[in-house]
């Protein structure tokens, strides 16, 4: 597995948590690479068991000697519509998770779901009776042997004395089952109300409840904190039974909430997260009142798995349009952290039920199935009893089948089994009394003395009589109004060699994605459209029956519920140690203590700040509350207003605000602070208490300015609620609060608009941000002009002593991070032992170590600037409205040199809300950057508090 074959990479990088051994020492370099090597590895470890329970006298023939009762997947904490009536005995997935001798231990996967596979019956005060339950996710768990795998979830039972409670979870620790306890009416407002009353609908698109809405309303706050609670109570049972390296999968709409209860336990646990239901698009799941903060949840996760790419697409797509993130190929991405998201169709034990046709009992249920249907086509459904599965569309579009071809009608016969579900709900007491009248009516107009249409059964059948009736049908019937997958076309298909019989699938179940090729897709709320895929099917020529079951025959026993587990795992542990890849190069959280301190045994302190998300209010990040008009209004942040007061009083200090914004914006919000300002990425500067004064280089070609405006002001025009900047540097096109990927479509149709336009000979950088297009004239960011604004700040206080501490806090764009890098002190290009000659300057008397060579390299950038800056003045002959430098021809050499005596502990760059920088430390949020500074400041009065009352 995963571990395995990353063993060298966990080696190399001391990754906690992965302590196996044994592995290939060649190692895989690329996700593919390792995603191939490790399927390869699984089969071989699937060939293995294999040949070792051929050995052991046919070990699956003991499992599923015994008939099992047909259980609807609910039992598992699987939803409802992922009956997998297969009738999995559990037993067999215990017993792939026992130790074998001789071999490396296993890695531990703790599953996580509503369901124990087994039903509880107490006997007495401390005795329970269990009872194996069946369903997909213990048969798709069957055949995953490299894992010691325990299940967490309820028991179905309310034990609420502890003598029952001990008892029971001593009787569930042999099956290797972990239980969580919930009250009676924890699980009628958790499982009955929100899950099954408001998410079960929604999922299914459905809509929220609309009987009662008012009672709707009052009720349903209760119920998502019963559901929440609930969660956090398996999230305590999960972490009292984890071990580090753990693989913890936590399965369906009940346990939306869980990942994040988990990470917030252990930020390294290992978390997997998968949905059996389809997930609505992003216009029927933001009608959830509660839609954030499940889908923030579930965003813990490191993985996130769903059976259709069209459910990943529309989760990626909830998260963009209702959180505002980032949604990649890859998954979401918050703040530089990426949650995977994939689909992984789940499958089902395809070669149990090939060899369940063989059986001597299934053989005698053909046998009597081809006799009572002789000279008849057999139709078969197979649903529960539920609003989503269509059965009276089925139903009715068989009618009119009939209706059109009278030739058929003593010649076709439709088997419905309909298992009951939630017969205490009124809704579906009320499907059971239609599909009853309907049913019949349809016989008693079609049907004669000695046969009938429609055999409907409200009941389930086991295992080999199901197995059997598959085998005898010519026409399968799957019309589900919407299904997550729906495994009894997986089901039919494996039990049909020899038929080879026509699958009618509806579009909307999640096996049309799987199947759809060998498969007939219909819509099932056109009767007419099914009615006539029922005589098509009926009259299919042998040739294409034969291909179109050898194509869904090919998928089944290929992709099957064992390969869905293990891929699913596999997919995980990878993603863990890609994410541990990209954590190395994360930098970490600031130590603001660490960052004070030597802020206060510094002389000569320099603060350069960003603007726009480092110092502004904070607003919504979509805007839907009236947020979009403050943002494009930048306003300096309340909380920062004393504290950046006092910093700009220190005469030791300089303070900064560097910034993208335009002129008016900083004079606006700094006018009335002792900083200096610097508008439009540096090119604009000025002291508050001066003029401003221009920093842009000799060359700088404005000429593009024009055209690309007429590009902005018409996709503006095309993009509702986006807006644009014109700066004089710079053009800004922001579709923040724009509909996400309408925006991101113009954008990437104004990007191929001016590249082959506007700016395909001109001189421009065209720089993307998350939803921002803007386009600068070459060489205009924030490194570029740092340095020439340093020399205009020494040159303007008369620095005699050198800048010894830095602190650089912004949210910059990926292209402007150099001015990051600018300050990073460098080692010196070769040993200096004179030291001393330094020391005795006049000039610089705190000035003990030569200068590295990043000092030396920005003082010959200082000794260009001050040949042009006599350049420039003798060209302007005294102009004032011409653009001047940033540097006089009055500073020398040695000033220019002296700018920085930077060490690297005295240096502290930091990215806000930024996980992938440049930067040495990240700040998480605007209120840690009001943290910091409030700290600063306040240290500051400390100080000067000690200083007054020593003078005293």
């Amino acid at each position: 597995m995963t571990i395995c074959v990353l063993q060298a990479f966990l080696q190399d990088g001391h990754m906690p948590g992965n302590n196996y051994n044994n592995c290939n020492p060649c190692t895989p370099r690329t996700r593919l690479e390792r995603l191939l090597r490790e399927r390869e590895i699984r089969k071989s470890i699937r060939s293995t068991h294999s040949n070792e329970e051929a050995r052991d006298g046919n070990r699956q023939g003991e499992l599923f000697g015994n008939d099992t009762t047909l259980i609807e997947g609910e039992n598992l904490g699987l939803p409802s519509e992922e009956e997998t009536w297969e009738g999995v005995g559990a037993r067999a997935f215990f017993d792939g998770c026992e130790k074998q001798d001789g071999r490396p231990s296993k890695q531990r996967l703790l599953v996580v779901a509503n369901r124990l596979p087994v039903s509880a019956v107490r006997k007495g005060e401390d005795s329970w009776q269990l009872e194996i339950s069946v369903g997909g996710l213990v048969s798709a768990l069957l055949g995953v042997k490299e894992f010691d795998a325990r299940w967490i979830g309820w028991a179905g039972v309310n034990v609420p004395d502890e003598i029952g409670q001990k008892a029971l979870t001593k009787a569930l620790a042999e099956k290797r089952c972990i239980p969580v306890f919930l009250d009676e009416e924890i699980v009628h407002q958790y499982y009955n109300g929100y899950c099954n009353n408001i998410l079960w609908p929604l999922f299914h698109y459905l809509g929220l409840p609309q009987e009662d809405r008012l009672a709707t309303t009052r009720s349903f706050q209760s119920q998502f904190d019963a559901y929440k609670k609930a969660n956090h109570m398996f999230a305590e049972i999960v972490n009292q039974h984890y071990e580090e390296g753990d693989v913890v999968w936590c399965h369906d709409y009940h346990l939306m909430f869980l990942p994040k209860c988990l990470k917030e336990y252990n930020s390294n646990m290992k978390v997997g997260w998968f949905l059996h239901t389809p997930f609505p698009s992003s216009e029927i799941h933001r009608t959830l009142p509660s839609r954030s903060e499940l889908l923030r949840s579930v965003l813990a996760a490191d993985l996130v798995g769903f059976h259709t790419y069209d459910y990943a697409r529309h989760f990626v797509s909830a998260c963009t349009r209702i959180l505002g993130l980032e949604g990649t190929p890859e998954g979401v991405e918050d703040q530089g952290r990426l949650t995977r998201v994939a689909a992984f169709p789940i499958g089902i034990d395809s070669e149990r039920f090939i060899r369940a046709i063989e059986l001597p009992q299934v053989q005698d249920h053909i046998k009597e199935l081809k006799e009572r249907f002789a000279g008849r086509k057999v139709m078969l459904g197979v649903d529960r009893l539920d609003m989503i599965k269509g059965i009276p569309q089925k139903i009715l579009a068989f009618e009119k089948f009939l209706e059109e071809n009278p030739s058929w009608r003593d010649k076709v016969v439709l088997l419905q089994i309909a298992v009951p579900t939630r017969t205490d709900v009124p809704e579906y007491q009320k499907l059971t009394s239609q599909v009853h009248e309907i049913v019949g009516r349809i016989n008693g107009r079609f049907g004669t003395l000695t046969a009938v249409p429609i055999h409907h059964l409200d009941r389930s059948l086991d295992f080999h009589a199901l197995c059997a009736l598959y085998a005898v049908t010519d026409v399968a019937l799957v019309t589900s109004l919407r299904d997550g997958m729906n495994l009894v076309s997986y089901e039919f298909v494996a039990c049909q060699a020899s038929k080879k019989g026509v699958l009618i699938l509806s579009e909307f179940a999640g096996a049309a994605q799987s199947l759809g090729a060998g498969a007939i897709l219909v819509n099932p709320w056109n009767i007419t459209e099914v009615a006539a895929s029922i005589g098509y099917a009926l009259n299919m020529p042998a040739d294409e029956r034969e291909k179109r079951h050898q194509h869904n025959f090919m998928h089944v026993t290929t992709h099957t519920s064992q390969e869905w587990a293990a891929t699913f795992v596999s997919e995980l542990n990878d993603t863990i140690f890609e994410a541990q890849l990209r954590t190395r190069q994360v930098p970490p959280f600031l130590p603001i203590k660490e960052a004070v301190n030597h802020y206060l045994t510094s002389n000569n302190r320099l603060l350069i700040l960003g603007f726009n998300a480092a110092l502004n209010e904070p607003v919504s990040a979509l805007g839907r509350r009236g947020d979009q008009i403050r943002e494009m209004e930048l306003k300096l942040h309340p909380e920062l207003k004393e504290p950046l007061k006092k910093l700009c009083d220190d005469p030791k200090t300089t303070v900064v605000v560097l910034s993208g914004s335009d002129r008016s914006v900083l004079d606006d919000n700094f006018g009335e602070y002792n900083m200096w300002l610097a508008a439009e990425n540096g090119m604009f500067l000025r002291l508050t208490t001066g003029e401003w004064m221009t920093t842009m280089p000799e060359n700088l070609n404005m000429e593009w300015v024009d055209s690309v405006k007429h590009v902005f002001e018409y996709f503006t025009e095309r993009t509702p609620r986006s807006h644009f900047e014109l700066r004089e540097t710079s053009l800004l096109w922001n579709y923040k609060y724009a509909d996400i990927e309408f925006g991101r479509l113009q954008a990437r149709d104004m990007l191929q608009h001016l590249w082959t336009g506007p700016i395909s000979n001109a001189s421009v950088d065209v720089v993307q941000g998350s939803r921002s297009v803007e386009v600068r004239a070459v060489g205009v960011t924030k490194g570029a002009a740092i340095d020439r604004i340093l020399g205009e700040i020494v040159h303007n206080k008369g620095m005699k002593a050198p800048i010894d501490y830095v602190l650089c806090v912004g949210h910059f764009l990926p292209k402007d991070e150099d001015v990051y890098t600018f300050f990073e002190p460098e080692l010196p290009c070769e040993p200096q032992p004179v030291a001393r000659a330094v020391v005795g300057n006049p000039i610089m008397p705190t000035v003990a170590r030569p200068l590295t060579s990043k000092a030396r390299s920005i003082s010959m950038r200082l000794r260009k600037q001050r040949s042009f800056a006599m350049e420039k003045q003798a060209n302007n002959h005294g102009n004032l409205n011409a653009w001047r430098p940033t540097l006089r021809d009055r500073m020398s050499p040695h000033e220019g040199s002296s700018v920085l005596d930077l060490k690297g502990d005295n240096y502290f760059s930091c990215a806000v809300a930024r996980k992938r920088s440049n930067a040495r430390y990240l700040l998480a949020s605007i209120n840690d950057v009001v943290t910091l500074l409030k700290e600063l400041s306040e240290s500051l009065s400390a100080v000067d508090g000690t200083n007054s009352r020593f003078q005293w």
